[in-house]
């Protein structure tokens, strides 16, 4: 847990360094958890005394801590002045790696307390608005079924498989399915369609480029798409839209909720928007996108029980959803 001191590479000098990563630590060279507590909690009050305070033990106590986790990096944390301490700039970069580390122990302990000594986790990777529109609903039920697997749901931006082997299980990407090193399951199609909020009655399509009544929302994340839009009905439109662009489809889709314009997503995000009636088709037309949407894990991860839990599940929701 603790060995994430690596990361200290800009603390010290790179004599001490290259000795340090030539050869394990020694158990004794850890820091202890009640160290980083010390100097966790002192910087930040910048006060062992208020720290103490905090920890319910004596100042003398918290200050020999954090002395003894100084002699175990080599170099001071704080300068002790007369009327409280002062970060070091080896203290101000080691804050940040104490606070990480201190947060991850305390995730796994609550994560064990929560879910018992047979638990384990599955770690998550989606886009955000795919997450929240997406896969949430798809894993309504699997806690119940599945009480001894614990979901770690992380939010990424843009194409998240360079680290992906590292850091997650399972991931939903949007692509070709071909990802290096990656097993891919294909769910379902990417179309754009073009929706709009019910009030807003779009003209025919062919004049949109003319119009200046109406706002094409748009989207970073597919910065041509309205072009690609209106070339696949043989529209061609050099110029610029007028309207705003965001960087989420989440922010996408409020915006054409609120009535702020004509917006152009993935069909799969809106599905519901559009059942309920909140949305509806601008035009009847679909893009229809290369690529498609995938259930993306490690290759060497596939005969893993909780990945094969999970695939199975995802598999048997995308069915009932055709």
């Amino acid at each position: 847990m603790f060995f994430a001191i690596i990361n200290l590479q800009p603390l010290f000098n790179t004599h001490h360094y290259s000795d340090i990563i030539m050869k394990k630590l020694a158990a004794k060279k850890f820091p202890s958890v009640s160290s980083l507590q010390c100097f966790e909690t002192s910087a930040r009050h910048l006060s062992f005394t208020k720290a103490a305070q905090e920890l319910h033990m004596t100042q003398s106590a918290v200050s020999k801590q954090v002395a003894q986790l100084e002699t175990t990096l080599n170099g001071l944390l704080f300068h002790r002045l007369q009327h409280g301490l002062q970060l070091t700039p080896t203290g101000k970069l080691f804050l940040t790696e104490a606070q990480e580390m201190l947060s991850h122990l305390e995730h796994a302990v609550l994560n064990v307390l929560a879910h018992g000594s047979e638990a384990d986790t599955l770690r998550i990777s989606t886009h955000p608005t795919f997450g929240a529109r997406w896969l949430i609903p798809a894993l309504k039920g699997f806690g119940k079924a599945h009480p001894h697997i614990h979901l770690d749901i992380h939010d990424e931006l843009g194409d998240f498989c360079a680290e992906f082997n590292q850091n997650m299980d399972i991931g939903f990407l949007h692509g070709d399915g071909v990802w290096p090193g990656l097993a891919s399951i294909k769910l379902f199609d990417g179309h754009f369609v073009a929706v709009c909020a019910p009030q807003i009655s779009p003209p025919p399509l062919a004049d949109i480029t003319t119009s200046t009544d109406y706002i094409l929302i748009q989207s970073r994340v597919r910065p041509r798409a309205w072009h690609e839009y209106l070339l696949a009905q043989n529209i061609e439109w050099a110029g610029t839209f007028n309207g705003p662009r965001f960087d989420s489809f989440y922010a996408v889709i409020h915006a054409a909720e609120c009535g702020c314009g004509i917006a152009l997503v993935p069909e799969i995000l809106v599905q519901r928007e559009l059942a309920a009636g909140q949305l509806h088709l601008a035009w009847p037309h679909r893009l229809q996108r290369h690529g498609a949407y995938y259930l993306v894990y490690p290759a060497n991860m596939d005969t893993t029980p909780k990945v094969r839990i999970m695939i199975e599940w995802i598999q048997a929701y995308t069915r009932l959803q055709k």
